[in-house]
């Protein structure tokens, strides 16, 4: 292993169990057969609001067109009073260009139906990626596919970071991590892809496919909920709620930091 790679600290993260299959969804959330709830994930960049607004449905129950919700109104706050009401744009989506600033704590408040939903999110500045690589790492007698990432971390500060790694336009894999391993310096989140001798289709990296990472900096309260989002894939629950008012879902505000590449075999690295 390369020297400097021992002097940050290392959090393997195995995917293979959370696929993301929706290129237009951030993250596909799985929620237990229950009566019917409203789901929300919304995002606020340093330049627009996007709030997707939807009810959950019985397995056996409705198309998946049934659950829009078309008839909420959405308004964004901050702390200087001023309301801003996103619009309806299509497919439950709620859209404002909305001029947002790092260390600004944003408000976001749905009605629909007689129901109030409310959740709160600091906007974080962008981050930095150091440097990015496909290698093969031997683990526990398996060779393993692992896509390394390296983050600059903000010093003096508790930080919070959610990776999407994107093949082809479609969610391929996602993790949360936080600055405990090396806080300040430089930090390293490797991505399991495929082991070698993996013949399936929804893990396997063929040459030419286009890959985009996606880093962004997020608040305490995005970091619980998509932790335990994570976990509730393995322990059947459902996630820590995000929403006042009993809504599912999340709203997270961020500056993403964009990083495109090509997958070819022979570019990978070898550690030994």
């Amino acid at each position: 292993m390369h020297k400097w790679a021992a002097e940050v600290g290392v959090l393997l993260t195995f995917l293979f169990l959370l696929p993301m299959v929706s290129c237009q969804k951030e993250i596909d959330i799985d929620y237990k057969d229950a009566a019917p709830q409203y789901v929300v994930e919304a995002s606020l960049t340093n330049n627009i609001a996007s709030v997707h607004i939807s009810q959950t449905v019985p397995v056996r129950g409705s198309k998946s067109s049934d659950r829009i919700v078309e008839n909420a109104t959405v308004v964004i706050s901050s702390g200087d009073s001023i309301r801003h009401t996103a619009r309806y744009s299509k497919n439950g989506i709620y859209l404002y260009p909305f001029k947002a600033y790092p260390g600004t704590r944003y408000q976001l408040d749905i009605d629909v139906d007689g129901h109030h939903f409310t959740s709160y999110s600091t906007l974080q500045p962008q981050p930095v990626i150091n440097s990015f690589r496909f290698v093969w790492m031997n683990v526990m007698s398996t060779k393993i596919l692992f896509a390394d990432l390296r983050i600059q971390d903000i010093p003096g500060q508790q930080n919070y970071y959610f990776v999407h790694m994107y093949r082809n336009n479609v969610g391929y894999r996602w993790t949360v991590l936080r600055d405990t391993s090396n806080p300040g310096k430089e930090l390293q989140q490797l991505i399991g892809c495929q082991s070698e001798d993996s013949n399936d289709a929804d893990n396997i990296l063929n040459d030419g496919d286009r890959i985009r990472i996606e880093i962004r900096m997020i608040d305490r309260n995005s970091y619980d909920y998509l932790f335990s989002l994570s976990q509730a894939t393995n322990n059947g629950s459902n996630p820590i709620a995000n929403f006042t008012g009993g809504c599912l879902g999340y709203f997270s505000a961020y500056i993403p930091y964009k990083l495109d590449t090509t997958y070819y075999k022979a570019d990978v690295e070898e550690e030994r």
